[in-house]
């Protein structure tokens, strides 16, 4: 493998490297403005000041809200530049899991939104390390009680010019924790993973590299909230970054038209909605027309698995490579990435640069051959320094191996294939069952809207295949003759131990907001069942 390198620099050098290189460059643009790269290097000066006057020393816990909003991009680097710790909020989260967050990072001030903040102030009692709430989105000044307006908190913070921190700065410990992290808790509760700066400036520019970012790059984020990878790979590049904050696919690709994206990167769930509405065979009549003007180079889409008919569709209308990615909080978060120029069907790509997969089988846990199944297995500069709470580094072995708890297989060339979580998988008669691939067949089938498979507990094979179908049409007048129809159809290209044996009707599919199926709830909901079932 040829020698990846990546700067030894902080990780909010990137956005000073860029602010010097390009100062009037557009760094991100929002429905509102446009902010170039010295203002935001300025932006993230001033919360750094904020943070260092307000602490008073570093290594402290900064909980930052990531809203798809260029503060939380200055707010995250300036944290970064006070020398403390950015801790991820998600937004969108409800009390309890908000709660658990600052709890377990010990968050000392809060950059959050006005619903979050009003979250925090009312469970302000089981969170004894924050001193202070600072809200970012008030602009007339209206805050709950017990917090503080962005601009009042920023107005405190001494100026560049007696500001003795930043005067006397000390040299950053690039192995030092500079982002936290929580996974997405899809098999429990969601665990603080510790990324360090030279985790985050290798895989930024890792990124950059497998995307083919640029100065002359625009990325679109078609995401309902910041992720940092797709901030730090483009402040990496220099690249210009644009917002959208409106869920219509179509509205997006419509912005990517009018302001020359040429990355456009969305979730799965809101590419297939695209697609559907493009249908199988390209724009289709009463279909969307394609956008005027797109200067796209490639989609790329992340979180979890993107049809692959989905992709064909989206290509074929657009005329531009589907990329797909493979990636997790512990791995900062990219691991491997489709080539643009000659994506692979089904793959998630090749180990991005300066990365090594392996596959080790489930039981002996030695490595398997090519297109052999088993534990996926990642090692490289982007792999995190450890879970909070957790001095073992557990999940990553002597050789550095970390296991991701996901099953696959790569091909001749390297290309990581994923069949499920192990979680996930069940056995039938010893054979393994990746309800991810029952439920790619399933989708296929333009009668079903969403599905989702688990294991059905069965005394003689193991487990039988469960589906949980949504109709597309739900009133049609003969459902059932319709499920039959969908399964019958599914059976036909699936293997013997694949089959659906059990079905069901079903409102609607739990995910997760990045799109990912919620399983959990699910298996033990259809274990009661057949539990019941085999009692009476």
């Amino acid at each position: 493998m040829p020698r990846f390198t990546y700067p030894e620099l902080p990780l909010d050098a990137l956005l000073r490297r860029a602010a010097v290189r390009d100062p009037a460059g557009c760094a991100v643009r929002t429905a509102a403005d446009e902010v170039s790269f010295a203002e935001l290097d300025d932006r993230a000066d001033r919360y750094a000041a904020y943070l260092r006057h307000r602490i008073g020393r570093r290594g402290a816990r900064v909980g930052v809200a990531n809203v798809l909003d260029a503060d939380f991009a200055a707010a995250y680097y300036g944290t970064v530049r006070s020398g403390n710790t950015v801790v991820l909020i998600n937004p969108l989260i409800k009390e309890a899991g908000l709660v658990h967050v600052c709890a377990t990072a010990e968050v000392e001030v809060a950059l959050v939104p006005r619903e979050t903040a009003e979250l925090l102030v009312k469970a302000r009692e089981q969170l004894p390390s924050l001193a202070e709430i600072v809200v970012t989105d008030a602009p007339d000044g209206v805050v709950p009680a017990d917090t503080l307006p962005l601009a009042v908190a920023l107005a405190q913070a001494p100026t560049a010019a007696h500001d003795p921190g930043r005067a006397g700065a000390e040299p950053a410990d690039l192995d030092a924790d500079a982002c936290i992290q929580f996974t997405t808790g899809t098999t429990g509760l969601p665990r603080g993973v510790r990324l360090s700066q030279r985790n985050l400036v290798a895989n930024a520019a890792q990124t950059a590299r497998a995307h083919g970012l640029g100065s002359d790059s625009v990325t679109l984020n078609h995401l309902p909230l910041y992720h940092v990878m797709h901030l730090n790979s483009a402040v990496f590049a220099g690249a210009r970054q644009v917002l959208c904050t409106d869920p219509a696919p179509q509205a997006a690709l419509a912005l990517a038209a009018r302001t020359g994206a040429t990355h456009f990167y969305g979730l799965p769930a809101r590419l297939h909605r695209l697609a559907g509405a493009v249908g199988a065979g390209g724009q289709g009549a009463g279909g969307p027309a394609r956008p005027a003007g797109l200067q796209l180079r490639a989609v790329l889409s992340g979180g979890t698995a993107l049809a692959p008919a989905v992709a064909r569709t989206l290509r074929d209308w657009l005329g531009v490579p589907v990329v797909q990615g493979y990636g997790m909080a512990e791995l900062s978060p990219l691991a491997h990435s489709q080539d643009p120029a000659s994506p692979v069907s089904g793959s998630v790509g090749t180990p991005v640069p300066g990365t090594e997969c392996r596959i080790v089988d489930l039981v002996s846990r030695g490595p398997v051959d090519v297109y052999g199944t088993g534990e996926v297995q990642v090692r490289g500069p982007q792999l995190m320094s450890g879970y909070l709470g957790d001095a073992s580094r557990a999940g990553v072995d002597a050789d550095g191996w970390f296991s991701t708890g996901d099953v696959g297989y790569v091909n001749q060339d390297g290309a990581l294939f994923l069949v499920d979580r192990i979680g996930d998988v069940f056995k039938y008669d010893n054979e393994l069952v990746s309800p991810t691939a029952v439920e790619r067949i399933l989708a296929e089938d333009p009668r079903v809207a969403d599905c989702i498979v688990v294991g059905w507990p069965d005394p003689v094979h193991g487990a039988l295949v469960w589906a949980g179908i949504v109709l597309r049409d739900p009133t049609t007048p003969e459902p059932a003759d319709v499920l039959e129809a969908i399964v019958t159809r599914a059976n036909e290209r699936l293997a013997p131990f694949e089959q659906i044996r059990r079905v069901e009707i079903v409102d609607s599919v739990p995910r997760t907001p990045v799109g990912k199926p919620e399983r959990r709830a699910l298996r033990r909901t259809v274990h009661a069942k057949a539990a019941a079932e085999a009692a009476a």
